[in-house]
């Protein structure tokens, strides 16, 4: 079974390339190894090498710390975790719905907007 440290790391690699839009072969490629290997460090089934995180902090731009931030967040309880995750960008889903929000027109984004307060407020 994967270490939570590693699946935490995988994780935030992932959302990292989602966020700058690479694919796995991209970044595979900048780094110098194959893509099934990303596609294990991601889930955490393989671990990451301490020389290895820094190529990956590199061809993705961000300190080696980057992949460690919210490890403390990660390891509370489900009941004591904020409705919003703390890295809101690093989420698959929010990212997906931030580019097509902004895909919209703008008028029509206010509108979007607007009704998403309402809706946020009746919750």
């Amino acid at each position: 079974m994967p270490h939570p440290v590693d699946v935490h790391v995988g994780k935030r690699v992932r959302h990292r390339r989602w966020l700058i839009g690479m694919t796995q072969q991209q970044l595979a490629e900048k780094v110098g190894i194959k893509f099934q290997q990303i596609q294990k460090y991601e889930t955490g089934a393989n671990r990451i090498s301490a020389s290895r995180l820094w190529d990956i902090a590199e061809a993705l731009d961000v300190p080696v710390s980057f992949f460690f931030e919210g490890l403390e967040e990660a390891s509370k309880p489900e009941a004591d975790k904020p409705a919003v995750p703390a890295d809101l960008m690093g989420d698959k889903e929010a990212l997906d719905l931030v580019r097509s929000y902004y895909s919209i027109p703008e008028n029509q984004r206010r509108r979007l907007f607007e009704l998403a307060r309402v809706l946020s407020d009746v919750a």
